[in-house]
């Protein structure tokens, strides 16, 4: 698709707004400390998990005839599977005609856990592997944590009925094993690998190993572009953190659209309603759904997403590209917001 159409049919989509992915941010509570986390997760949260039946209240707000079939809801943390009524939260969801899935680091997911997920209607399932076993254990912060991992998705792997991928943080220490890691998830019958790099927000703000020079940036964005042209039973993609220039529709299907707030909203552990849950939450947060409703928070809020105008300011006032960038992804806005945080497309250019 031209840059012209695309941008036609990003207007259409941000005019119709329509909501088919919801993020449950259903805990806070996670056994890893990694590396790269921008919630600050760890085992003893200083938040409760949100109550079942409060998240379900503000589901229950969405009129049936405004369900898309496609409308998915992904619970995701922390870690999900450290809640002890995951099972029951997926039956619920899906009894209310939603499909639902998770995200997790996989050292919970076993045989018997799988098990209970599918038959609690579980169709979606994303884990995340972030090297080779020194690598990813390095980042995870747990020793062991590759080889649960790797179980756990040769089991997610093996389910026909699951829309499943892996996830990769790329960072210094692992844009070398790039094609040892595909090898490795191709050998456990992976067909989706979906890759992104760091914003430095949470943890990794400060933390040089995690942030590619610009060079970096460009070697993976030819090795992702290398493995889509050869094909293959694996889908290699980068995902849509930002707009990248000359590498558009060559390292994913589509052109670079940030959907956060216009398809895509979040409740997150203390009620706030917002988009992505990596979004900063004290800036973009739309109301609470312990003092509002949440569909009509969606219906008439979220203008800072419709409207990118505010994004125009910094570095991108006078860019080139902004009709089809708009300011990059919402999630590169934080703090005080003044400019932002990373632009892709200008490491595109580096090495262009």
């Amino acid at each position: 698709m031209n840059s012209f159409l695309f941008r036609l049919f990003r207007e259409n989509e941000t005019r119709v707004h329509e909501l088919n992915y919801l993020f449950w941010e259903c805990t806070t509570r996670c056994n890893f400390h990694c590396r790269h986390c921008g919630s600050d997760c760890s085992v003893l949260s200083r938040e409760k998990d949100m109550p079942l039946a409060d998240f379900l209240r503000a589901l229950d707000t969405i009129p049936k005839d405004h369900r898309p079939g496609d409308f998915t809801v992904v619970l995701t943390g922390g870690e999900p599977l450290m809640r002890p009524d995951l099972a029951e939260a997926g039956r619920a969801i899906r009894s209310r005609g939603f499909g639902w899935g998770m995200v997790s680091n996989g050292w919970f997911y076993d045989e018997r856990r799988h098990a209970e997920m599918m038959e609690a209607g579980m169709r979606v399932m994303t884990i995340s592997l972030d090297g080779l076993e020194e690598g990813h254990d390095w980042m995870r912060g747990v020793p062991g944590s590759f080889r649960h991992a790797v179980r756990a998705i040769g089991i997610m792997a093996a389910e026909p009925r699951l829309v499943a991928d892996v996830v990769t943080c790329v960072n210094k220490r692992n844009i070398g094993e790039l094609q040892q890691i595909y090898e490795l998830l191709a050998s456990l019958g992976v067909r989706q690998w979906r890759i992104f790099t760091i914003i430095p927000i949470g943890r990794a703000a400060s933390d040089p190993e995690m942030h590619l020079s610009d060079d970096e940036f460009t070697l993976l964005m030819d090795f992702i572009q290398a493995k889509r042209e050869a094909g293959g039973p694996m889908k290699v993609t980068f995902s849509c953190e930002g707009y990248l220039g000359r590498y558009e529709e060559k390292v994913r299907d589509t052109r670079y659209f940030c959907h956060a707030g216009i398809n895509i909203a979040s409740i997150l552990i203390d009620g706030r309603i917002c988009a992505c849950p990596n979004i900063d939450r004290d800036r973009f947060s739309q109301g609470s759904i312990y003092e509002d409703n949440f569909y009509e928070v969606w219906n008439t809020r979220f203008q800072p997403f419709r409207d990118r105008g505010w994004a125009r300011k910094g570095i991108c006032k006078d860019c080139k590209e902004w009709r089809n960038c708009l300011g990059n992804g919402m999630h590169n806005w934080h703090g005080d917001c003044g400019s932002v945080l990373q632009c892709h497309y200008r490491k595109t250019l580096k090495a262009g």
